[in-house]
């Protein structure tokens, strides 16, 4: 019982921190700080929850939907790590490197895009969960995602008090050590990719 219930622990934290990496709470707060200034309280807990939908939404489609749409492309999940991770580096680097993005107008379903794709779920986010579902399986990232989808709701739902302890300086130092960590896994995934060629 105690080795199963360690077990699953260890299973569940090895899906939910490279899914949080992927997402990037801390680089998409000052963003929303800076979309949301002036929209009143009321209007900017309904945009929350209509971002955290959405994204929610996309993720389990793209979750139980990846083997089909591999079936259909004729790629193996192999295929997909190396191209997954070449595309996680690329947006790593592009993170590190360009991390200033252009502010955003406000309309009706501002909370579907940008807020709930591309920003909070982007294609880094994508590429990490069929990952993920490929090799821990759909059931622990399923719980994973919706675990770090209550972390972006929380942090969105309390982003001014956040910002007031971190500072948006803050926010953006800890999103660039939140880049490196998801350069780190691109690199993983690719090495993991090039060995189930080598190996197949």
């Amino acid at each position: 019982m105690g080795n199963w219930y360690y077990g699953g622990v260890e299973i569940f934290w090895r899906v939910f921190i490279p899914l949080f990496v992927a997402i990037d709470v801390f680089g998409s707060l000052p963003v929303y700080l800076t979309m949301m200034e002036g929209v009143p309280v009321p209007r900017r807990r309904r945009i929350i929850t209509q971002a955290a939908v959405t994204a929610f939404g996309i993720s389990v489609v793209f979750l139980f939907a990846g083997k089909a749409i591999f079936r259909l492309l004729g790629i193996t999940a192999d295929d997909f790590r190396i191209g997954g991770g070449v595309v996680l580096l690329v947006l790593a680097v592009n993170d590190l490197l360009f991390s200033e993005r252009a502010r955003r107008h406000l309309g009706e379903t501002v909370g579907v895009v940008p807020l709930g794709t591309p920003l909070i779920i982007g294609p880094a986010a994508l590429t990490t969960i069929l990952m993920l579902s490929d090799r821990f399986g759909g059931q622990w990232t399923l719980a994973s995602l919706l675990c770090n989808l209550f972390v972006v709701w929380i942090a969105f739902r309390y982003a001014s008090a956040l910002a007031r302890g971190f500072s948006t300086a803050g926010l953006k130092a800890l999103s660039k050590v939140v880049a490196l960590f998801l350069a780190a896994i691109a690199v993983m995934m690719i090495r993991l990719g090039v060995l189930g060629i080598l190996h197949s």
